[in-house]
């Protein structure tokens, strides 16, 4: 993705983008491996920092619009409903259950949703849907990470960082076709 001649530097971005009249402030965070963090909201620098302190304690996280350009120009497509799949490569640290969560994740189709009990199904842990819900909750690559298509069991729209209103918007964006 990006040749940072392993440095071990962390470069973020922000900027202000548009899904329909809703402001999103967007944060995407670029490692020397691939897409670190992407986050929705404002004050998402210090969640990044901490993230970075807490997997790389010797990293330095530095701003850079250029290294960021091509992961925000995708999340500028995805979100005018121009792209339907990223070409991004990830650099996912968590748990390795979290891991796998969002690993599966990244299984649900463009326009579709399923439930926390499905995720837990999928990953061989069939009562843990409330699991699944914690490592929905600490996905650190929004969008991305399809967490908005993960729903309750009776079909309700339940937890999401980014706000309920958000979720629901991308749902209508990915089904308007």
């Amino acid at each position: 993705m990006i040749n940072l001649n392993e440095e071990k530097i962390v470069y973020y971005y922000t900027k202000t983008i548009m899904l329909s009249e809703l402001k999103l402030e967007i944060l995407t965070a670029v490692s020397w491996k691939g897409l670190f963090q992407l986050s929705i909201g404002e004050d998402k620098v210090e969640l990044l920092e901490e993230r970075v302190k807490r997997y790389f304690p010797f990293c330095s996280v530095e701003k850079s619009e250029k290294l960021n350009s091509g992961v925000m120009k995708q999340i500028e497509e995805f979100l005018a409903g121009e792209r339907k799949v990223f070409d991004i490569i990830l650099h996912m640290e968590g748990t390795e259950f979290q891991k796998k969560v969002w690993q599966e994740l990244l299984n649900i189709p463009y326009g579709e949703v399923c439930s926390y009990s499905d995720i837990a199904k999928r990953i061989n842990c069939p009562k843990g849907q409330r699991a699944v819900g914690m490592a929905n909750n600490r996905n650190p690559v929004a969008i991305i990470v399809p967490c908005h298509r993960v729903i309750g069991k009776n079909g309700d729209l339940v937890g999401y960082d980014g706000g309920l209103n958000l979720k629901k918007r991308l749902l209508e964006l990915e089904n308007r076709d």
